[in-house]
C-alpha cells in the first residue's frame, strides 16, 4: 500500500506518517485494484467504507433500468469517494461506482471511528468535513452545467467551470467525448456537432479531450 499518496491526501492533512499507519491500521485498511469498466459499487449496495483512489480513477455514475447513463463525477487518484453512505451505513447508495481506467482503491472502515482515541477522532472527522463540503460543492456545480435547455450553454458553463478552476483558456478535461456527453445529459451526436459549430463561430479549438477558449 502507497501510504505516501495516502499521506499526502486531505483525510491525513495534520497527521504524520507513523499516525497514518496507526490510523490505517485501526480502519482496517485494504487495497483491491480493478479492471477499466469493473463495478466498484451497484447502486443499492450498502456500505461503511471510506475509499480512496490510489492509481487510475472511478466514475460515479446514475444507471436507470432503461439503459441510460448520467456520470455525476469523476474521482481521481488522490481523491475519496462513497464517504456520506460510509458515514450512514443503513442508507443504501443510489449510485454506481465504475473504473474509469485501471485502479487501486484502499477501503477505510468508518464503523472503526469510535474507537480511535478523541484527539485522532477529531482531526479526522474535521478533515472528512472538509472533505465532504468540497465534493458537494463540486456535485452541485452539475447543476449549473445542465441548467441551460440548449447544448451550448451546457457545454459553454462547463468549459468555463474548468477555465476558472484552472486559471487558463486552454486546459484538458477529465472526460472523452461520451462521457462528457453523459456528464452534460447529452447525446454523443449532438454534443459532437455542436462542438463542431462552436469551432466553426471561433468559439473554441478542441481535439480528443483538449479545449482552449478563444
Amino acid at each position: 500500500m502507497d501510504i505516501s499518496v495516502l499521506s499526502g491526501s486531505a483525510l491525513f492533512n495534520g497527521f504524520d506518517e507513523t499516525e497514518v499507519k496507526n490510523l490505517l491500521g485501526s480502519l482496517n485498511a485494504r487495497e483491491k485494484r480493478f479492471r477499466k469498466g469493473a463495478m466498484i459499487f451497484h447502486s443499492g449496495d450498502v456500505i461503511s467504507t471510506l475509499c480512496f483512489v490510489i492509481s487510475g480513477s472511478v466514475t460515479i455514475e446514475s444507471n436507470d433500468m432503461w439503459g441510460n447513463r448520467t456520470i455525476l463525477n469523476l474521482v481521481s487518484k488522490g481523491q475519496f469517494f462513497a464517504e456520506s453512505y460510509a458515514l450512514l451505513p443503513d442508507e443504501p447508495m443510489l449510485v454506481d461506482v465504475c473504473a474509469n481506467e485501471d485502479c487501486t482503491i484502499v477501503y477505510l472502515d468508518m464503523k472503526s471511528v469510535g474507537r480511535l482515541d478523541e484527539s485522532m477522532r477529531v482531526r479526522l472527522l474535521a478533515n472528512l468535513l472538509t472533505i465532504t463540503t468540497r465534493k458537494n460543492l463540486h456535485l452541485s456545480s452539475r447543476s449549473f452545467h445542465t441548467a441551460p435547455r440548449q447544448v451550448r450553454g451546457r457545454i459553454m458553463a462547463y468549459l468555463n467551470t474548468v477555465s476558472v478552476q484552472k486559471n487558463s483558456r486552454e486546459f484538458d478535461i477529465p472526460f472523452d467525448r461520451q462521457q462528457l456527453a453523459d456528464y452534460l445529459n447529452v447525446e454523443r451526436s449532438v454534443l459532437s456537432n455542436e462542438l463542431s459549430k462552436m469551432q466553426k463561430d471561433g468559439l473554441i479549438r478542441c481535439r480528443k479531450n483538449h479545449f482552449e477558449i478563444l
